[in-house]
């Protein structure tokens, strides 16, 4: 028994990482040097999108995986926005979708063709404006297609429906100080976040009111991270009033105590958590460390569990995490990261030892699929689902993603709007676009367009019928 208590058991306790060999590598790649505490890479199971220095405006570069060794100077970017790109995030329901914030206060997302670039990309699909300030956070809804987030440094959060390039819901007088990190819980019902006030706040975007928050969650003044786990629980990342490195797990109903809490180390990088929901491993990635530290989350003390650290020579400036269904599960690949150097950009493997060539079922349950559970308007109307599971057990072979259109809205569409509140705020729009005199010329000429439509109909209908009607007399 006492040994049992000494020795944890776990299918995770000796995962290792193993970096690539240099030729798997992407070389000669100038990482973007902007002071913002992003991961600065996105990769999904096709590209990986790298934020690049660039001059007079902001860049980033989108590779596919197979496109490993060097990359020339003259490859093309995505540059449409006019100050630095701080942060992009892949859609989860469309590997060719990309969303970027920026400087230059606006957020835009892209559509990347199927094999790659093979001109600079300049024209997004839909350009988002309604943030006064730079926008350094964006992020997608776990389930609901065509949902984004996004942050900016005016304090706000907007969510919008790309699919009609609309701000549906704006959280703009929630924080008074930066916010550092939004997270979406499993099923996007509701997103924490972490400010420079050392608040966590736990909101329902939808009701657009704060239902649980935590004041001085680390009491260190260096940057916090706050995200979602599984079980509805909250994971931190932050400082001690000494400056300690910490991290804490936390209950939404009861904020008052954490559930664990550690210390770390002294280092003074920002702990970015990568999570992973199907395993409920947390890896720390810190800003300017060469470490990889990991962690298993479960419901015993000390609830936290340090599996391990994967050490390199190297300082990380940002990091990618791949999505699962990106992952080789006949390597019993668990988790694959795509760590950025100031010159190029190093994959590196993690992996659970097994003998067996056989599928690991316990190392793979059923994943998040790319398939949305939602529709934005089902979203927004109330709706809640979780993620459309997948099985990995034959790989993932990703299929073919159909085009974002984006359709503006027309004021002559008088559907009614998704949501209560941009029903109120949509409501005296719409009664002056009908008491608008132009828009009545346009409904009288509708109106007659259509009555001579019918008068030509009923016509031709006589005609019809009375040729018929000879017809039969020659037949006899």
């Amino acid at each position: 028994d006492t040994m049992r208590r000494v020795v944890r058991q776990s299918k995770f306790r000796h995962v290792f990482g193993q970096a690539v060999k240099n030729d798997q590598c992407y070389d000669d790649i100038r990482v973007s040097r902007v002071t913002w505490d992003s991961s600065f890479c996105a990769v999904n199971p096709r590209f990986v999108a790298i934020i690049v220095d660039a001059s007079g405006g902001g860049a980033f570069l989108v590779l596919p995986l197979h496109k490993t060794g060097r990359i020339d100077k003259s490859y093309p970017t995505v540059c449409g926005h006019t100050g630095p790109v701080l942060d992009i995030d892949w859609c989860p329901h469309n590997d060719q979708v990309i969303a970027s914030g920026s400087e230059d206060c606006t957020v835009m997302v892209w559509q990347i063709p199927e094999n790659g670039l093979t001109l600079s990309l300049t024209e997004p699909v839909v350009v988002l404006e309604g943030h006064s300030k730079r926008v350094g956070i964006v992020a997608w809804h776990p389930t609901a297609r065509n949902v984004l987030l996004s942050a900016g440094c005016d304090n706000a959060i907007i969510i919008w429906n790309v699919g009609t390039g609309e701000a549906l819901i704006n959280l703009d007088d929630m924080h008074v100080d930066v916010i550092y990190n939004v997270s979406w819980n499993r099923n996007g019902s509701l997103i924490c976040t972490a400010s420079k006030d050392k608040k966590v706040r736990i909101i329902d975007p939808r009701k657009q009111e704060i239902i649980a928050e935590k004041e001085k969650t680390h009491e260190g003044a260096r940057p916090m991270r706050a995200i979602f786990l599984a079980d509805g629980n909250i994971f931190t990342t932050g400082f001690s009033r000494m400056s300690e490195r910490q991290l804490a797990l936390w209950n939404p109903k009861n904020m008052e105590e954490p559930i664990a809490l550690h210390e770390m180390d002294t280092s003074n990088g920002v702990l970015l958590p990568f999570y992973d929901p199907d395993t409920n491993i947390i890896y720390l990635c810190g800003k300017g460390d060469s470490s990889i530290r990991y962690f298993e989350i479960t419901d015993e003390s000390p609830y936290v569990h340090y599996l391990n650290t994967f050490s390199s020579k190297e300082p990380q400036r940002g990091m990618g995490f791949m999505p699962k269904r990106g992952l080789d599960v006949n390597k019993c690949e668990i988790a694959r990261f795509f760590k950025l150097h100031e010159r190029k950009c190093e994959p590196i493997i993690m992996t659970v030892p097994r003998k067996s060539d056989l599928f690991q079922d316990d190392l793979y349950p059923d994943t998040a699929g790319p398939e949305a559970a939602l529709e934005a308007e089902e979203w927004f109307e109330g709706k809640n689902a979780d993620p459309l599971l997948i099985s990995l057990k034959h790989g993932y072979i990703p299929g073919k993603n159909r085009d974002l259109k984006v359709v503006k809205k027309n004021i002559l569409d008088n559907k009614p709007a998704a949501n209560k509140k941009s029903d109120l705020i949509n409501a005296p729009k719409k009664a002056a676009d009908a008491s608008d005199p132009q828009n009545e010329a346009k409904l009288d000429e509708i109106l007659r367009e259509l009555k001579s439509i019918k008068d030509t109909i009923t016509n031709q209908d006589e005609r019809i019928s009375k040729l018929e009607q000879q017809m039969a007399k020659i037949a006899d």
